[in-house]
């Protein structure tokens, strides 16, 4: 039986990575399926590592519609994403890539299409949060793939755990105690749904072991739902220190975060609080997908050790 062609955009970022290579060490994926890992860069280790094990590399660009025909010929199915521009125009920046890609997919007779989604804000809050554009652009963007003649499941991944080594991690307190704090402006009950973006795969991975199931689903990608005292609580056993959660007011938050992407950052975190990452149906949403994935999922504490993360 002839293997069907995948290709993976963005081979070298962590989704596309972890897609490839999920499908490559799959036993049973990779006897079904040959993979072609693109990227704008081929030379990159990780598309080297990837052809290692036996990917084919093309070198593409969402932003040269020219470029993309090659990397898609042949090709049965297709995972992509499109990236955050943080420096603004992500909207019409991801919607014109996306548009590109579909197009030249659908040219290519591309059977299912896997996109990298996400929860959409504005609709959630009923119009309420509007700046919250690098998701309601994705989920914007999933609409549109929905209306074209090729099958599609999407991606939606939670707040990745990578987040604990940026505007997530833990401050050196105040009070000069050796403590720590992690601030935000949402509730200690506010449950948020954390997912290692390393394990895309076994998400992606499903999708691929039976893509006539889950045509057409959507996947709220995430291995728990978890509190910030719940996550401080686990940063504090695996690093020994005291790290504890601090709920800040709105506008002292906002203080804290690049103007650039203030407003975004905030209502991300607005809508976290008031209304749920993926809305109100969000604990059987997650608890539907995680049921799904290919694999056990690494969870905080197996993060945290795998990254010898540490906090000073």
């Amino acid at each position: 039986m002839s293997k069907s062609l995948l290709a993976v955009f963005g081979a070298t970022g962590n989704q596309g990575n972890s897609t490839a290579n999920f499908v490559l060490d799959d036993p049973e994926l990779s006897q079904r399926y040959s993979v072609r890992a693109v990227s704008r860069n081929v030379e990159n280790a990780k598309m080297q590592e990837l052809k290692s094990k036996g990917a084919q590399l093309a070198q593409a660009d969402l932003d040269d519609p020219a470029s993309l025909p090659a990397s898609l010929k042949d090709v049965e199915y297709l995972f992509f994403l499109t990236t955050t521009q943080y420096q603004g125009n992500s909207r019409e920046i991801e919607t014109r890539q996306a548009k590109a890609i579909c197009e030249a997919a659908l040219n290519a007779s591309v059977k299912f299409i896997i996109f990298s989604s996400m929860s959409h804000p504005y609709k959630i809050s009923n119009g309420k949060l509007k700046n919250v554009e690098h998701f309601d652009d994705k989920a914007e963007i999933e609409q549109y793939i929905r209306s074209l003649p090729v099958k599609s499941a999407f991606f939606a991944p939670g707040s990745f755990m990578q987040n604990f080594t940026s505007h997530l991690k833990p401050r050196p307190s105040r009070a000069g105690d050796g403590t720590f704090v992690m601030a935000s402006i949402v509730n200690p009950d506010t449950k948020v749904p954390m997912i290692d973006i390393t394990d895309t795969g076994k998400w992606v991975g499903a999708i691929l072991a039976e893509p006539e199931k889950y045509n057409g689903k959507f996947f709220a990608a995430a291995e728990s739902l978890m509190t910030l005292p719940e996550a401080c609580e686990i940063i504090s056993k695996v690093t020994g220190k005291t790290v504890t959660f601090r709920q800040l007011p709105d506008e002292v938050f906002k203080g804290f975060l690049p103007e650039v992407i203030r407003e975004a950052m905030y209502e991300m975190w607005v809508l976290n609080r008031d209304y749920g990452y993926y809305g109100p149906d969000m604990a059987e949403l997650v608890g539907w997908t995680k049921e799904q994935a290919r694999g056990e999922l690494t969870t905080l504490e197996q993060w945290l050790e795998r990254e010898k993360y540490m906090i000073e």
